[in-house]
């Protein structure tokens, strides 16, 4: 074991020590065979809940600039920080750089696969299909920053594109699985499953597909015990809403 692996699991161990314990609610929901989960960012903690608590094998989707350490301090800054007070941006931009040695020891050896807006995105698809093949199941947070209800923001809808490259390359139907993470209850909710029919029309499929992950986590967030919901953009505390 090298030292950046090292480092990296007494950082996964010390976070698990220290980091709030989740219950697993909707277990029974999830297939036998490899799956999509997709859920909500709720900012850090949709990410942490993946590498801590999956009760299953599986690799989680992260933004690609993350991995690659020159990359790291401006897309930190834009996504972290930029809305930040004025007055206190240089510090966040500061940070933005002290942070690429962890973001080295974190991204480079977690169960992650890198995501891109280039034609990068490429590998994302074909290392996530290889992942699949191999028994090991995925989490993704396809949040972006337009708004759709008091649970999530909108989702980018390309992470559905699996289904078609899925059914197409094994002749079988791939299920995604929504999942809500609820910080104030420390709970994850796995909701039933849905199959992409990769014989229908792939863009229209694509669409069902992410509409229903979006609505089954709306509903599963607001069918639960009054909490306050983590929204996906970094905002105070005292603007993040209620589930209901």
């Amino acid at each position: 074991m090298n030292n950046a692996r090292f480092l990296y699991v007494i950082l996964r161990e010390s976070a698990r020590f220290v980091y709030q314990k989740y219950q697993l609610c909707g277990k029974e929901n999830l297939p036998a065979e490899p799956f999509v989960v997709v859920g909500n960012h709720a900012q850090i903690h949709g990410p942490l809940v993946s590498q801590l608590y999956m009760p299953m094998k599986s690799k989680t989707w992260t933004i690609g600039e993350m991995m690659h350490p020159k990359e790291v301090p401006a897309y930190a800054f834009r996504d972290f920080w930029s809305e930040k007070p004025k007055s206190v941006r240089w510090i966040f931009k500061i940070c933005s750089y002290l942070i690429v040695p962890l973001a080295y020891v974190v991204f480079g050896n977690a169960d992650v696969i890198g995501v891109y807006h280039d034609k990068r995105i490429i590998n994302t698809f074909k290392e996530s299909l290889k992942a699949l093949e191999n028994g090991i199941s995925l989490v993704i947070f396809p949040e972006c920053p337009t708004p759709r209800s008091n649970i999530v923001y909108e989702f980018q809808e390309g992470y559905a594109d699996l289904g078609r490259m899925f059914g197409k390359k094994t002749g079988k139907k791939l299920a995604f699985v929504p999942m809500y993470t609820a910080v104030g209850l420390k709970e994850i909710h796995f909701g039933k499953p849905e199959y992409f029919d990769f014989t229908a029309d792939p863009k229209l499929e694509r669409a069902r597909i992410n509409e229903v992950m979006m609505d089954r986590i709306t509903e599963t967030g607001q069918s639960l015990p009054p909490h306050k919901v983590v929204p996906y953009k970094n905002v105070p505390k005292s603007e993040y809403p209620m589930n209901r």
